[in-house]
């Protein structure tokens, strides 16, 4: 795990007031989590000028209509993952790279599937200057997943899905976990679904609002 928490950071006490007040707070317990999220510098991954806006409890505007989802829903979907340190993660939908940063600190290997070139390229850029050597870009249509890579631990979609499709549950391994907003273009449900055997337990982690996922098994626009 990297640690960017130092001492002439300004925005040190802002990290760790948001990891108290918004999301141990509100019932998150993962005690690595936590320490992730209390050393990743939120505002690096968001535009200059919303950077004193960064620690904030909501989601922030991003390029091309894009957003980086508010601190504790980051907080909720991750620990939902249960991941473990040998975990290959796959992420549809790297955005700015703020979602991607915690998974790679979390586990061994990250695989991250960004449609918007200039959104992929920023979140590479950022996250290779923080250290991390464990991730792997890409760029196309997230939701078809990333089948030569499969099997994977786990996998998050941090845009909104119509329906769960049938080739990402696929690409789960035994006993693997999927975590996705689910649901219709203004309002869905997170859930958070676990493949055992050839049958899936399905788990609803409350409601959401999340920008649309572009793709042939998401929103067509």
């Amino acid at each position: 795990m990297n640690s960017h928490d130092v001492k002439d950071d300004p925005f040190c006490n802002l990290r760790h007031n948001m990891v108290s007040s918004q999301i141990r707070s509100r019932g998150i317990s993962n005690q690595r989590l936590l320490k992730v999220m209390q050393s990743i510098p939120r505002h690096l991954f968001v535009p200059r000028y919303l950077q004193k806006s960064a620690y904030d409890d909501h989601a922030l505007p991003l390029d091309s209509g894009q957003t980086i989802s508010q601190p504790y829903m980051v907080a909720l979907m991750t620990e939902a993952l249960c991941l473990q340190a040998d975990d290959k993660v796959l992420e549809i939908g790297t955005g700015s790279g703020y979602q991607t940063a915690i998974l790679a600190s979390l586990a061994r290997s990250v695989f991250t599937v960004e449609r918007l070139r200039s959104l992929s390229h920023m979140a590479e850029k950022n996250l290779r200057a923080l250290g991390y050597d464990n991730i792997h870009f890409l760029i196309g249509d997230g939701t078809l997943g990333l089948p030569d890579k499969a099997p994977y631990n786990c996998i998050i979609a941090t845009g909104s899905l119509p329906q769960l499709p049938e080739s990402l549950l696929a690409q789960l391994d035994e006993n693997g976990i999927l975590v996705a907003p689910v649901g219709g273009r203004s309002l869905q449900k997170l859930l958070c679904v676990k493949r055992i055997g050839t049958k899936v337990e399905k788990h609803d982690l409350g409601g959401c609002q999340f920008v649309p996922l572009i793709g042939q098994n998401g929103w067509s626009s």
